[in-house]
């Protein structure tokens, strides 16, 4: 199991098209990917694009995320890097 605390640092937030490219990217990999808003003990389904968009985190939120399985070095890499890259948006 890999844990990694990432930090939401696009404008918009975690808004739908960010969601997409999240679930889209997780649900390569077959590792359970989970995450956790930080101060709370709640932990959803990060291949679940309602619960990522119900989480309603914005800019500044962060995240603790759990990845465990065969593949969990390969998911870690791939999606700490989509969420350091803004999830490709340019602000």
């Amino acid at each position: 199991m890999i844990q990694r605390t990432v930090s939401i640092g696009n404008e918009l937030g975690l808004h739908a098209r960010a969601a997409a490219r999240f679930v889209k990217l997780a649900s390569q990999f077959e590792s359970d990917v989970k995450l956790c808003r930080l101060g709370n003990n709640e932990s959803l389904d990060g291949k679940s694009i309602l619960g990522i968009l119900l989480m309603a985190a914005v800019k500044g939120t962060r995240f603790q995320i759990t990845f465990d399985g065969c593949d969990e070095e390969l998911a870690a890499k791939a999606i700490v890097k989509l969420i350091e890259d803004r999830f490709g948006e340019e602000k």
